[in-house]
């Protein structure tokens, strides 16, 4: 019998664990700089945890029952999590709080298709307990320095504002509404000419799905809808972001206010970065606004203002992976040790672990024995390690370098 992983999963061999780790470590630099701590969650969620918000259909979530029938699921997103963790384990966090995430998460392959991914890894932020203008401008212009972080070219970034979106439907009626929505979503033109709507109802649907491309005409089209108070004030919020954010000048730019999430928790701004790498559009991350949805975990239901984003790193990894930046071999070992005679073991040891002890990050080898001078020196040179210290009896060592 050939022993292989689970349908959907997969093993990271050294190599594909060292590229990651670049990636990963690059992201966590930029992460710290803006001010954001770590945090890790638990794997393993309730049921009711990862539905409360809406963030995922059910059919997606990795289900798993304990001894007491609890409902339990691998999370398939982050954010709930975190959300979970803050209001129920640091009620008494002074606000805004600043976390970042590096982690797995599992999403069912429900549709049957063989060997399709279940695993995945992200890493992105949460920002809580602050709104406005400030906090938005801070998320995007962070993923937008994750990006440079990483020297990536040839992406952009999809604005939307849920809010204006989802204010803007409701002048449909509400058993057309969901369709409505989706059609929008998903660029139909075809399905939207044959909803049962009337002229003026048709007319604004097109509006909507033509509410694309430059922020400047996009935020004139919208403001021709006839807006209430609250829906103005939401575009003149949204007009500001993208000035301060123009003025930046970090990245480009395109305003989106037909992007609509699958993900229903947003309340605020939502965005998506996209990726053009060969002609080949890749989503490389996504987020956006969520004041609402802390308070479904609060015992009193005070909610709490956050935004936050997602970035994938597998995607990451496949667009990075054709720039020749990711590392091409694992780390070669500084020294090999190797103790001459069985005498001279605990001083090869001791002369290792001395080694180890210096402030630079220092790798170094034992030989275990087994093999004849010869062929010490050949296993060093095919893993490409620079020294090799020959130890005595006595503990004095004789130095060679490995050409």
């Amino acid at each position: 019998m050939v022993y292989q992983p689970a349908a959907g999963a997969r093993d990271l061999l050294p190599l594909d664990v060292a590229q990651k780790r670049w990636i990963e470590d690059r992201l966590q630099q930029v992460f710290h700089r803006w001010g954001y701590h770590r945090i890790i969650t638990s794997t393993l969620e309730r049921m009711d945890t990862l539905m409360a918000g809406e963030a995922i259909q059910r059919q997606m979530v990795i289900q798993l029952q304990n001894g007491q029938d609890e409902e339990l699921g691998l999370r398939p997103e982050l954010t709930a999590s975190i959300a979970r963790t803050v209001v129920t384990r640091m009620a008494d966090a002074t606000y805004p709080q600043r976390l970042y995430y590096n982690a797995n998460v599992f999403r069912r392959n429900w549709e049957k298709r063989h060997n399709r991914q279940q695993e995945y890894y992200q890493a992105g932020v949460e920002l809580l307990g602050s709104g406005g203008l400030l906090a938005n401008a801070e998320v995007l212009l962070l993923i937008g320095n994750c990006l440079e972080a990483l020297d990536l070219r040839g992406w952009h970034l999809i604005l939307g504002e849920a809010g204006i979106t989802k204010s803007l439907l409701d002048a449909f009626p509400t058993h057309l509404r969901n369709k409505v929505r989706s059609a929008i979503a998903h660029l139909d033109r075809v399905t939207l000419d044959t909803l049962p709507l009337g002229d003026e109802l048709h007319e604004r649907a097109k509006i909507m799905l033509d509410l694309r491309g430059n922020s400047a005409d996009v935020l004139q089209k919208v403001s021709s809808l006839h807006l209430d108070a609250d829906q103005q004030e939401a575009v003149n919020n949204l007009k500001s972001l993208v000035e301060l954010l123009e003025s930046e000048g970090k990245f480009p730019l395109i305003l989106d206010l037909s992007l609509i999430q699958t993900i229903d928790y947003y309340t605020g701004i939502v965005f998506e970065v996209v990726s053009d790498t060969d002609g080949q559009a890749q989503v490389l991350g996504r987020g956006g606004r969520y004041d609402q949805l802390l308070g479904l975990y609060h015992p009193q239901g005070d909610n709490i203002p956050g935004i936050g984003f997602e970035l994938n790193i597998d995607v990451l990894y496949q667009v990075l992976s054709s720039t020749q930046q990711l590392p091409q071999s694992t780390p070669a070992s500084n020294w090999l040790v190797v103790p001459e005679s069985k005498s001279a073991d605990a001083a090869a040891f001791a002369y290792a672990q001395k080694l180890r002890e210096s402030s630079d990050l220092v790798r170094v080898e034992m030989d275990l024995g087994g093999r004849d001078a010869e062929a010490i020196r050949e296993y060093a040179k095919e893993r490409a390690i620079a020294q090799i210290a020959w130890i005595q009896a006595d503990g004095s060592p004789k130095i060679e370098a490995v050409s």
